[in-house]
């Protein structure tokens, strides 16, 4: 076992002995189960596996989550709002040009997946897996769309940006950040290919 591994299974061990918080419980079982899906995969995670992972007691981990799907719809709202607020600081930051702001989401877009690695694609496959789980999925799909729409407004025409061309911009997003972890193109060359593709769905708008 590496150094590493043992700090951690160690520092979930001090964790799990000690009576904490609701909401520090929370952060140590999500942090534990994002080392599983890392360590063993999507397939892997099972309460059982992330109880005993974090040396608590299964009725813990069911009390938290309740079952697998809360437990996977629990990861991407924590991957949601940690995207969320990089994207939403990088956003405030930029020059208030189209270019600009869309160089800005392409960038915090990739650098948010790529930071989280295959972890984050295994956790969207299985979103995909259930109706209750793509329900979930698709409702921060909705919400981003809805963010971007007020972003580009701007520099759209009255009619703002199509729902299309917001679908089309998500998919480009997500298909070249998976090729970024995937090693197919480099982090810049996804970065620059989604800038592109949001101005030119943006000037389509006009």
């Amino acid at each position: 076992m590496s150094k590493r591994a043992t700090t951690a299974n160690a520092t979930a061990a001090s964790s799990a002995r000690r009576r904490l918080p609701r909401e520090e419980r929370t952060r140590q079982l999500l942090d534990v189960a994002w080392k599983l899906i890392n360590d063993e995969g999507t397939d892997e995670l099972t309460l059982a596996r992330l109880a005993e992972a974090a040396g608590v007691t299964k009725p813990i981990t069911y009390d938290h989550f309740s079952t697998r799907n809360g437990l996977l719809a629990a990861l991407y709202e924590d991957y949601d709002t940690r995207q969320t607020a990089i994207f939403d600081a990088a956003i405030e930051a930029a020059r208030s040009t189209l270019q600009e702001k869309a160089r800005v989401m392409a960038s915090s877009y990739v650098d948010c997946v790529l930071t989280q690695g295959r972890e984050i694609s295994g956790v969207l496959a299985a979103l995909c897996g259930s109706p209750e789980l793509l329900e979930v999925k698709r409702s921060y799909q909705y919400a981003f769309i809805e963010k971007c729409q007020g972003i580009f407004a701007p520099f759209a025409g009255p009619q703002g940006v199509a729902p299309a061309g917001m679908w089309a911009m998500l998919g480009a997003a997500d298909a070249l950040s998976q090729a970024a972890v995937d090693g197919d193109v480099t982090d810049t060359q996804a970065k620059e290919e989604l800038q592109q593709a949001i101005v030119s769905m943006v000037k389509r708008s006009r």
